[in-house]
């Protein structure tokens, strides 16, 4: 049975819109698109590649899929370690309105989401990964079918964009198993899900 991993690029005020470039999403008048990019450097890099080469599958949400298949297919380079591997890999994208996706090796998952994803996880052998896809993974993690969150917090306040963590979400506790800051000051942290929170008293 494989495991359902995330990767979300988050600011310090939790948005995670349009980390690239200014054109990647610009829906509700975000301006401020690709602020993710002064930040990187080797350790930023590293960590991406690293994350790619476990890849057994991707599961995304419908506007990460269309910002994806819009760039990665024309990305030919046999030699480029992400490139290579979300071409090559099966790619599922919820959505109950696309038909016919154009980029080869995509399935669309149109059903009931717990019993889709659950089955998803019990024949895949490794991770299935999900890439920014916000709404899709605060679904995942409401129904408790997200195992790890790798979150990439940027130095920055942007003020406005869509949030990652919204009111209204199901309560939940995670435990961290490994991080790393960049030089340029991105913290790089992963946390497993471990299920409701627990509260106390000082």
């Amino acid at each position: 049975m494989g495991t359902l991993v995330s990767t979300l690029f988050v600011t310090l005020d939790g948005v995670y819109q349009a980390p690239g470039g200014p054109q990647e999403d610009t829906s509700g008048g975000f301006d401020q698109g690709g602020w993710s990019f002064p930040y990187a450097d080797d350790a930023f890099g590293g960590f991406a590649v690293e994350s790619f080469s476990r890849a057994a599958g991707f599961l995304l949400g419908r506007r990460t899929y269309d910002i994806f298949a819009a760039y990665w297919p024309k990305a030919t380079d046999p030699a480029d370690p992400i490139a290579s591997r979300l071409n090559g890999l099966p790619k599922y994208v919820v959505s109950a309105t696309l038909r016919n996706p154009g980029w080869s090796g995509t399935t669309v998952v149109s059903g009931d989401l717990a019993e889709e994803v659950a089955a998803l996880k019990d024949r895949t052998d490794g991770e299935l990964q999900v890439h920014g896809s916000g709404a899709l993974v605060r679904s995942l993690l409401d129904l408790r079918l997200l195992d790890t969150l790798h979150l990439v917090t940027v130095p920055v306040v942007l003020g406005a964009g869509r949030r990652l963590f919204t009111d209204g979400m199901v309560p939940a506790r995670f435990t961290h198993r490994t991080g790393l800051i960049s030089g340029s000051g991105v913290s790089i942290q992963t946390y497993d899900l471990a299920g409701s929170p627990e509260y106390g008293s000082f």
